[in-house]
């Protein structure tokens, strides 16, 4: 028995919050997985703030049809599709379809979309291959920290070459008198 239109309703609203909660969007082909290697599938993504939903084709694009950052997935939208609904760490949760790919070999992947272009499945693993946030994170808490302590050894330098620039002064100011010295004795005689 087919859902009633007020299932296929909540579903499309629940589709359209997941979508707008989404960074990418990926389609997989999932023909053959069983009940228990998609619920393996969608706990793997939900350890990574990611979900999985099967849905129809026909509900999805209602639900991105008035959508232009999710548009490009129309050309997706064929066969069996599961869509893997990616938010906060792409790289981890890319990883761990990734993963489960290998052990299952039972799903293939369709295509992703990101920002209104679709992608490939080179452009999703050049993805997975950024630094995680808190790679990117600690990165820039290095740089800074490195800039600071260079700050702090030049300002520490300034002192010391001004007490040394002072402490030349009166030697250097008797050789200039020693030497005019010199010179008007030169001069006169």
């Amino acid at each position: 028995m087919g859902k009633t239109r007020e299932e296929k309703q909540v579903m499309l609203e629940e589709l359209k919050q997941t979508l707008s909660e989404a960074q990418l969007v990926v389609a997989i082909d999932y023909k053959g997985l069983s009940v228990a290697e998609i619920t393996n599938l969608r706990r793997r993504l939900l350890e990574k703030g990611s979900s999985c939903t099967v849905a129809k084709n026909t509900i999805m694009g209602i639900a991105i049809k008035d959508d232009s950052t999710w548009q490009p997935m129309q050309e997706l939208l064929q066969g069996p599709n599961a869509f893997l609904f990616l938010k906060d760490d792409l790289g981890a949760a890319i990883k761990a379809y990734q993963e489960f790919q290998k052990v299952t070999k039972k799903t293939e992947f369709k295509g992703g979309v990101m920002e209104g272009r679709l992608l490939n499945e080179a452009d999703v693993k050049a993805i997975a291959d950024l630094p995680s946030k808190e790679e990117l994170l600690a990165q820039v808490a290095g740089a800074i920290n490195n800039v600071a302590t260079k700050l702090a050894v030049g300002l520490n330098a300034v002192p010391t070459k001004v007490a040394v620039g002072i402490n030349e002064v009166p030697g250097s100011l008797g050789r200039a008198i020693a030497a005019i010295a010199a010179k008007e004795e030169g001069d006169a005689a």
